[in-house]
């Protein structure tokens, strides 16, 4: 090998030591002057030899501009958090959890659970990162997106100095969380230069990271603290302990602020302290998060459909001010409902500007005594929400103007109808705001995924091709589209190809994107699963639908009551006639009495070539398996993929069955 390239791998160890002394532990080793002349050799070396490195400190600023964001799937889903925002809903929270421990060690004897002990660590307010290390090298970084999926922001995460390009750990792929965000002394320190100022630390952080332009990205200096391991191959943790003690060791910027407390009364004093203290930090955070501690309690206690069950976000008290009702607007939603939205005069909540805020409904205005209140001083609320609520007004004297209330749509000026505590418009077909709606949530990304389909080409393809239901989609030829603004060959071919590979999509996100009132994607998953197909869930009686699980009487009416709408018939049998065929995913199972994975513990290690990990443990489930994360003396087989390791070898001596992924293969066939 070129002595050349190995000097310049000694360089790159060295300047990314100096990198993670200076940046993340501030302790500099070395002076400026010293660590530029080591920086300058490395660059004229690959100047030299035409050889960059993918994790050489060079390649923290990307010099293109990038063209857009792919999507990215994580390997292990990032989970949102269930909420807390008293001491109550904590000590609820805590016996929940005690009670399924309490029960699990009762039915397993001999392998108890240990009395539950926490770990509490800040809640930052930045953008959560997910990052991919393969062999010890940096090859992903994405946003949360809906946790499954996210966007790819590689070359901007590489701006941000304290996050390693090349870590110790090589044994296999590891994905790691962790906030990105930028210090309040940065930006006011950037601010002081800046054209155009940036309005809070939250936005500067989450705008940087999902700017094209990565030179962008590192002007604003963002940094990031690392707080979870999501997914390894090999490395194994007993608890949070050694987890936190594997980031460091790897170079990651850990949190200072982390603590352990054995019970819930002191988790409960230690976030009081928090909530006094917060104030003083240097970065935002909206409140703590509380975990347990312990690795296999995690396992066991497992996920509900949304939220681990052994962690929980506690939120501290909304931050309120006051500022001046400027005025109140009435937006049509996509199922008619019309929303009462204030505009007040800006206001700084917690180093948020706030200019919009909601009402809720006609009810909600008069209970806050707001019916006279523009132009008046009133108390806004912020609690990390996109839109602030309005508490009420400073005096009690109706001394503002009135808030009028709508007796028709703002939009298409039909009568509006009171249905409950909301308005409603029920000119399904002819108010803009509902179709381009409707339209819109119809191509999401968990309905129909129509990914190049906007708001902005709705709201022109309403007004320019009269496209106003999504029955209509399926109608568009080459020649409505290429004579549009903005439209060229190339544009108007990838939305056909989107429309088009949209018709297969399967019963689920066709439920889901028909926008069925007072549904989601949960309950589409449930009746598509149960009826097998689109006209039984159409033809589902309402008696029947409450009998399922989690659907009750609101939810089984609103689902009747969509289908038998005459006009959601015809643009349902519209679509079927343009070929959307949205047929029920019906997995394939053998009998569980045939299975010889039937009432057993099975783990899977390693990398399985033909199956996903997760797609082998749904097909071992479906034939009885309990399947696990840990090799115990429970464990009755142990699926063994390329390159396993410890668990292999706590496998083989524990004397615990191991079958290769070919004998999966062969008796999952």
């Amino acid at each position: 090998m070129d002595d050349r390239l190995e000097t310049m791998k000694k360089l790159i160890d060295e300047i990314n030591k100096y990198n993670y002394h200076y940046y993340t532990l501030d302790q500099p080793l070395i002076s400026d002057k010293e660590y530029d002349l080591l920086y300058d050799q490395l660059v004229a070396l690959e100047k030299e030899t035409d050889v960059v490195y993918s994790y050489s400190p060079t390649q923290r600023v990307g010099g293109e501009l990038l063209k857009g964001f792919t999507e990215h799937q994580h390997i292990n889903r990032l989970w949102s958090l269930d909420k807390a925002q008293s001491h109550e809903d904590l000590h609820a929270w805590h016996k929940r959890i005690t009670k399924l421990i309490n029960d699990y060690n009762v039915n397993n004897p001999e392998q108890k659970l240990p009395d539950p002990s926490f770990v509490l660590e800040l809640k930052f307010d930045g953008l959560t990162l997910n990052l991919t290390y393969d062999q010890g090298e940096l090859i992903q970084a994405a946003t949360r997106g809906n946790g499954v999926v996210g966007e790819s922001i590689l070359a901007q995460v590489k701006t941000i100095k304290t996050i390693p390009l090349q870590i110790p750990y090589k044994d296999g792929r590891l994905e790691i969380q962790g906030e990105g965000l930028m210090y309040l002394s940065v930006l006011d320190k950037y601010n002081e230069k800046a054209d155009e100022p940036l309005k809070n630390a939250r936005n500067a952080a989450a705008g940087a990271l999902r700017n094209l332009n990565p030179q962008v990205t590192a002007k604003r200096n963002l940094d990031a603290f690392i707080y979870n391991v999501g997914y390894t191959e090999k490395a194994e943790f007993k608890d949070h302990k050694e987890m936190v003690a594997f980031l460091k060791e790897n170079y990651f910027k850990i949190n200072p602020y982390i603590h352990f407390k054995n019970q819930i009364e002191g988790v409960i004093k230690e976030l009081d302290h928090i909530d006094q203290m917060k104030s003083t930090l240097d970065y935002l955070i909206d409140g703590a998060v509380i975990k347990i501690a312990d690795m296999k309690t995690r396992e066991i206690l497992g996920y509900t459909e949304k939220f681990p069950r052994w962690a929980i976000a506690y939120k501290f008290k909304a931050e309120e001010a006051t500022t001046v009702l400027e005025e109140v607007m009435w937006e049509v939603g996509r199922t008619g409902k019309i929303t009462p939205v204030a505009k007040v005069s800006a206001v700084d909540i917690g180093g948020v500007t706030v200019q919009r805020a909601t009402l809720n409904n006609e009810g909600d205005i008069e209970r806050k005594g707001l019916n006279f209140a523009l132009g008046t001083e009133v108390y806004i609320r912020r609690s990390n929400d996109v839109i602030p609520e309005i508490l009420g007004k400073v005096t009690e004297e109706d001394d503002g103007d009135e808030i009028k209330i709508p007796e028709t749509c703002p939009s298409c000026e039909t009568d509006l109808i009171k249905k409950g505590a909301h308005l409603f418009c029920e000119n399904q077909l002819g108010c803009k705001p509902q179709l381009i709606g409707r339209m819109r949530h119809f191509a999401s990304r968990d309905a129909m995924d129509i990914d190049t389909l906007s708001i902005k080409t709705i709201t022109q393809l309403y007004e320019e091709r009269e496209v106003r239901d999504p029955a209509d989609l399926y109608e568009l030829e080459f020649d409505d589209l290429i004579d549009l603004e903005r439209f060229g060959e190339k544009k108007a071919t990838k939305l056909l190809e989107a429309i088009e590979n949209s018709k297969n999509k399967d019963l689920t996100p066709f439920l889901y994107a028909l926008g069925i009132p007072n549904t989601g994607i949960t309950t589409t998953k449930l009746i598509a699963e149960h009826y097998n197909s689109l006209e039984n869930v159409m033809n589902a009686t309402q008696e029947e639908l409450v009998q399922l699980h989690d659907v009750g009487e609101i939810v089984a009416e609103s689902i009747v009551s969509f289908f038998a709408n005459p006009i959601i018939i015809k643009s349902i049998d519209r679509m079927l006639s343009a070929g959307v065929d949205p047929q029920a995913v019906i997995e394939e199972t053998m009998e569980i009495k045939d299975s010889i994975f039937k009432d057993k513990t099975v783990v899977i290690t390693g990398t399985l070539h033909e199956l996903g990990r997760k797609e082998a443990a749904a097909k071992l489930e479906a034939m009885g398996a309990k399947v696990t994360g840990s090799v115990s003396k429970n464990t009755d087989i142990l699926i063994a993929g390329e390159k396993a390791g410890s668990k292999l070898k706590k496998a083989t001596d524990l004397g615990v069955q191991v079958m290769n992924e070919a004998e999966l293969l062969e008796h999952l066939s």
